[in-house]
């Protein structure tokens, strides 16, 4: 079998994409030097299902609907990076630098931008925080999705959205390496934290390998510090499935409180 690996998370700039190819290289020639890193050449639900996958990164909200089946978890990452705690972490709520809302509570009737439906960060959570304000179920005038966090700033920098809640890793790298979008939006609150984004590994991974896998997450870091703090990595926790219950948690808190989608 030809294993496969992939970071298709937080690759906000070509530079960085290359950073995070770089360092992944460093991680799968430790445990496989067979090992090919690859673009996925499909939707990522499919190409996180596939047998060979030996390394690659998925949002917790896909992971608790069916894909932790077919998937194992490898670790978590701990990020330097405002709104993360531990292996936790929150999405930052953003609006246009010069538009008049202060709160997500003064957005009703606003126009909002999200990037997947599957998305913990940009749709689970934000729909967990608005579900409060929300009535019969509606609470903005539009809703755009955008395919991305990078284009729901963006939405929202280019006024043809008001408020978005942006994962708050990649609102950090965007002040980073995109200074001037950043500047364009500014932050109007935090949602509620849960549980990062995992890295996993195919089922078909031996328990050795998951563990030399993570052996050698660590020592990328320690060899490469530099690079490791662009990367805004400090370690990684290895959390059980259970802690990650916690975004089916919020799921249901929005459900009960009658707002199960964003409207």
């Amino acid at each position: 079998m030809t294993w496969i690996a992939a970071l298709p998370m937080y690759n906000v700039t070509p530079a960085l994409d290359l950073e995070w190819r770089e360092w992944l290289d460093d991680v799968v020639r430790r445990v496989k030097p067979a090992c090919r890193i690859v673009e996925p050449d499909e939707e990522l639900p499919g190409f996180w299902r596939r047998p060979n996958l030996l390394l690659s990164q998925t949002c917790g909200y896909p992971l608790m609907h069916g894909l932790h089946e077919q998937v194992q978890l490898i670790a978590t990452p701990r990020f330097d990076a405002p709104g993360c705690e531990g292996a936790h972490y929150s999405s930052v709520l953003v609006t246009r630098a010069d538009a008049q809302f202060d709160t997500l509570a003064a957005c009703r009737g606003a126009r909002a931008a999200y990037n997947q439906d599957d998305s913990n960060s940009g749709m689970n959570v934000f729909r967990h925080a608005v579900a409060p304000h929300s009535r019969a179920g509606m609470f903005f005038s539009a809703v755009l999705r955008t395919g991305s966090h990078l284009g729901s700033l963006r939405a929202v920098a280019d006024n043809r959205a008001d408020v978005a809640a942006v994962d708050c890793v990649t609102f950090a790298f965007v002040g980073d390496v995109m200074p001037d979008l950043a500047r364009r939006v500014r932050a109007i609150g935090m949602t509620a934290a849960s549980p990062g984004l995992p890295l996993i590994a195919s089922g078909t991974v031996p328990p050795a390998t998951i563990e030399a896998l993570r052996e050698a997450l660590n020592e990328t870091l320690e060899i490469r510090p530099e690079r490791a703090k662009r990367l805004r990595l400090q370690g990684f926790s290895v959390l059980p499935l259970t802690d990650y219950e916690r975004i089916e948690q919020l799921e249901n808190e929005a459900r009960a409180a009658g707002y199960a989608r964003l409207g």
